[in-house]
């Protein structure tokens, strides 16, 4: 029996999943967690690295690696390969100015997204380094390459120290706004008006998704890797007219795709899969978040916040949260704050309020959702994955504000999941992923509750930023 490990780095902790390579069936798994912010030094994610791989009882019996991790983060890297400063993360919004920019320098926003698939915002890797040249120009002159967080850590893994063996695959580099994923190049112009500066740069090299990238000292091939929201794909086994909607620190709806898009609304971006195909992908900067806030001012667990939840109606008798906690990605309002609206002495109470923050966060990934739908993105069901799926309400208010069937697929750790998967596909060979036999599924079908939309969307539209 063949063992290969999945690794997901994420914002919040790293997990491994060592699992059969033919069957699927997970044999062990361990996780560390990652320390809170919007920057952070890689070095803690190699530390917590570590601590999972000894949580999930070694590698020596593995066969073949895979990485998956947050996407966009920036590693900028010396000459010596030494990391010049703190990664800045996905979720760090100092670039929003940045961002704007670059998407002006280029020629507007249509030109952006037709160039590299999406329009540029705070999150994008190349945003980050137009923000390092401006604000931290002696740092910006020492960049000799830059990595995003999976790059970095499947170079971490084999033990160079050399640049040049420096990996990645489309489905990561899709997301640093200098990389075309139609013609699978990177767009050195586009990184040079970045860093303000045409000297040239190491990227990583880009590995194809069945195919192994390098190796640890040990002689383990570790493959390509990807981005976490394509590694996700992967573990749930999407497939077209499935729209996978993952609540987890972010909130993101995406679907595969055989064919590219180009929004130049900036709503939907163009981002690559992680076995050749497309991945249009929406992001919201709040979701499992806003649940953990909700619980945390109730003074209940998250089982116990479901229960509030689901024992009033739906729209919580007018009460209404737009949910925009940490700023917003979708739409683009780096700046902005939650705002609930609507409170009246006959709807304060509890209930209402647990119901008006579950509703808040899903009214967001509802709104992703019509975006894909208006790009012409074929929605027959939605997959809802990420650790606030689990609340008990969640399932049953997605189907009503989504108006259509929501799949909770068997729990598991899906961004670890398929990048095992990705590491089975190339240990194993063929042309597509192995298909695993999953675990029993939960579906739910609720009456739809467009009103509730109305209602959010109303507040949406009238509130710019508080």
């Amino acid at each position: 029996m063949a063992l290969v490990a999945g690794i997901d780095s994420s914002t919040q902790s790293v997990k491994v999943v060592i699992r059969d390579a033919e069957t699927g069936q997970l044999i062990r798994q361990g996780r560390a967690s990652h320390p809170d912010g919007t920057e952070v030094d890689p070095a803690h994610w190699w530390v917590a690295l570590q601590a999972a791989i000894a949580d999930a009882g070694g590698f020596d019996d593995v066969a073949a690696i895979s990485v998956g991790g947050q996407q966009h983060g920036m590693v900028v890297l010396d000459s010596d390969g030494a990391v010049i400063r703190p990664a800045l993360l996905w979720n760090d919004t100092r670039s929003a100015a940045a961002a704007a920019a670059l998407n002006a320098e280029i020629g507007g926003p249509a030109a952006m997204a037709t160039a590299v698939g999406s329009v540029l915002v705070a999150s994008f890797t190349a945003s980050k380094v137009r923000w390092l040249a401006d604000a931290e120009p002696a740092n910006a002159a020492r960049v000799a390459a830059i990595a995003l967080p999976h790059d970095w850590l499947t170079w971490k893994l084999s033990g160079s120290t050399n640049l040049e063996d420096l990996t990645t695959d489309r489905s990561d580099a899709s997301g640093t706004g200098y990389f075309d994923s139609v013609s699978s190049t990177y767009r050195r112009d586009i990184l040079a008006m970045a860093l303000r500066s045409d000297r040239p740069i190491i990227l990583p090299r880009i590995i194809a998704p069945n195919q192994f990238a390098t190796k640890t000292l040990t002689g383990i091939p570790i493959a390509a890797g990807a981005g976490d929201n394509a590694a996700a794909a992967l573990g749930v086994q999407a497939k077209p007219g499935d729209v996978v909607v993952s609540l987890g620190t972010s909130g993101t709806a995406f679907a595969v795709s055989k064919t590219s898009t180009h929004d130049a609304s900036g709503e939907v971006a163009g981002f690559a899969d992680a076995a050749g195909n497309f991945l249009p992908l929406v992001c919201t900067l709040n979701a499992a978040r806003i649940l953990d806030a909700a619980a945390r001012i109730l003074g209940v667990d998250h089982d116990r916040l479901g229960e509030l939840a689901l024992a009033c109606v739906p729209g919580a008798q007018g009460l209404t949260l737009l949910p925009y906690f940490e700023g917003e990605r979708t739409p683009n309002r780096p700046d902005a704050t939650g705002v609930f609206a609507g409170m009246n002495l006959a709807n304060s109470h509890r209930e209402n309020f647990a119901r008006a923050m579950v509703e808040g966060m899903l009214c967001g990934l509802a709104d992703a959702v019509e975006s894909l739908i208006n790009l012409g993105v074929d929605v027959q069901r939605i997959l809802l994955i990420g650790g606030a799926a689990k609340n008990p309400a969640v399932g049953e208010i997605a189907s009503a504000l989504f108006g259509r069937t929501v799949v909770l697929p068997p729990a598991g750790e899906y961004v670890a999941d398929g990048a095992a998967k990705q590491a089975a596909w190339a240990l194993l060979g063929g042309e597509e992923p192995p298909h695993w036999n999953g675990g029993e599924t939960l579906s739910y079908n609720s009456k739809p509750s467009p009103e509730v939309l109305i209602q959010y969307r109303k507040l949406r539209d009238q509130t710019v930023t508080w």
